[in-house]
């Protein structure tokens, strides 16, 4: 029933306000803004360690760690949108997905790569295209490869206003990063709620409507 309700999404058609969305990250932002710098700096000292310490094993982060450590965002910005009480440990719940959640990223990355690779075009596309990918795997139940396939379908029907949106996101980090690194503590997790708050917009009452069947 899923996909039914998001090709009629995609048939409806749908719109969002990036500067909606950008405030109300910063608010979910504020409402656990030690517990969420305190996980990015984790993160970032996990990714330090293993640059400094064990150079030869450094991709072990972004290609094992990272994706289910990140996923932990969305999973956090679920409880506070549903005003559930957040604890540290929270973060931390993306391992429970962990195969969905790194085939997702990897098969995800190769993709984007190959596409980039080869006419670069299609690379940009795939990259907007998967936004939703992990997200739609986590709350919309599919695989892989469904996750990722409704993802870009979803992304396509407004393609160009989430290359902006994403283009946003991406201009923040940068500019924290050039500021010394230390707002990355902040850009970062705003970055994984805005993507979530934007999500759970367009979707919630498709998924609610299941979990009511």
């Amino acid at each position: 029933m899923i996909k039914e309700r998001l090709e009629a999404l995609r048939l409806n058609g749908y719109d969002f306000d990036i500067q909606d969305i950008m405030i109300r990250s910063w608010q979910m932002f504020m409402k656990q803004p030690l517990l969420s710098t305190a996980f990015t700096m984790l993160i970032f000292s996990i990714q330090l360690l293993l640059v400094i310490y064990l150079p030869d094993y450094a991709m072990i982060h972004a290609l094992f760690l990272a994706p289910p450590l990140y996923t932990g965002f969305y999973l956090v910005a679920n409880k506070i949108s549903q005003d559930e009480n957040v604890v540290y440990p929270d973060f931390f719940k993306g391992f429970s997905f962990y195969i969905l959640v790194f085939s997702i990223w990897l098969i995800g990355q190769i993709l984007t790569a190959l596409g980039l690779v080869i006419l670069i075009v299609p690379g940009i596309y795939l990259a907007v295209g998967y936004s939703f990918s992990v997200l739609m795997g986590i709350f919309g139940g599919f695989d892989f490869w469904n996750a990722l396939e409704e993802s870009r379908k979803l992304i396509t029907v407004r393609w160009w206003k989430f290359f902006v949106f994403n283009l946003i996101l991406v201009s923040i980090n940068l500019l924290a990063f050039l500021t010394y690194g230390l707002t990355l503590l902040v850009s970062i997790p705003i970055t994984f709620y805005a993507t979530y708050i934007l999500f759970e917009d367009l979707t919630k009452d498709i998924f609610i409507e299941e979990e009511k069947d």
